[in-house]
C-alpha cells in the first residue's frame, strides 16, 4: 500500500461524505506519517512501511472492538466499522505453510544451529510486515 492510494480514498471519501470512513483512513494516515517521521525517511514514505503500520493499526483497533463493553453498542459499532476499512488496506499475509517454505528455503544455514533466538532474528528481519509473528514463532517451533 501506498501513500498516495491512502489520500485519494480519503479524498473520496470526503466527497462521499462518509465521515466514519474518512475517520479511518486519516487515522491510518496520520499514524504513517508519525512513524515516517520518527524513523527519518518523511519524505520517502516505502510502501513496506506504510503496510507495518496498517497492520498495527490494525491489532490495536482489533483489541479496541474486544474490549469494549458489550453495553456500549453505538462505541463498538465505530470500532468495528474502522476495524473494516483499515482490513480494506491491510496487505495479505503468509500461510504457515509460505512461511515454512522460505525458512526451510532462505534460511537453512542458521535453521542447523538449532538456535531459536537466532533463527526469530534472521526470519523476522525478511519476513516483518509479510507474515504474523505468532505464526512465525509456531512454524520455528515446529521446525527445531
Amino acid at each position: 500500500m501506498d501513500m498516495q492510494t491512502l489520500q485519494k480514498d480519503m479524498i473520496s471519501a470526503m466527497k462521499a461524505r462518509d465521515k466514519a470512513r474518512k475517520d479511518a483512513i486519516s487515522s491510518l494516515i496520520s499514524a504513517v506519517k508519525k512513524t515516517a517521521i520518527d524513523e527519518g525517511c518523511r519524505d520517502n514514505i516505502q510502501p513496506e512501511l506504510v503496510d507495518c503500520v496498517i497492520l498495527k493499526e490494525l491489532k490495536s483497533v482489533k483489541e479496541q472492538v474486544d474490549s469494549c463493553p458489550a453495553d456500549r453498542t453505538e462505541l463498538k459499532a465505530e470500532y468495528e466499522n474502522r476495524f473494516q476499512v483499515i482490513s480494506e488496506y491491510a496487505p495479505r499475509l503468509l500461510s504457515a505453510e509460505e512461511v515454512k517454505a522460505i525458512i526451510t528455503e532462505k534460511f537453512a544455514d542458521v535453521l542447523a544451529s538449532k538456535n531459536k533466538g537466532q533463527i526469530m532474528k534472521a526470519v523476522m528481519g525478511e519476513l516483518k510486515g509479510k507474515a504474523d509473528g505468532k505464526v512465525i514463532n509456531q512454524v520455528v517451533g515446529e521446525l527445531l
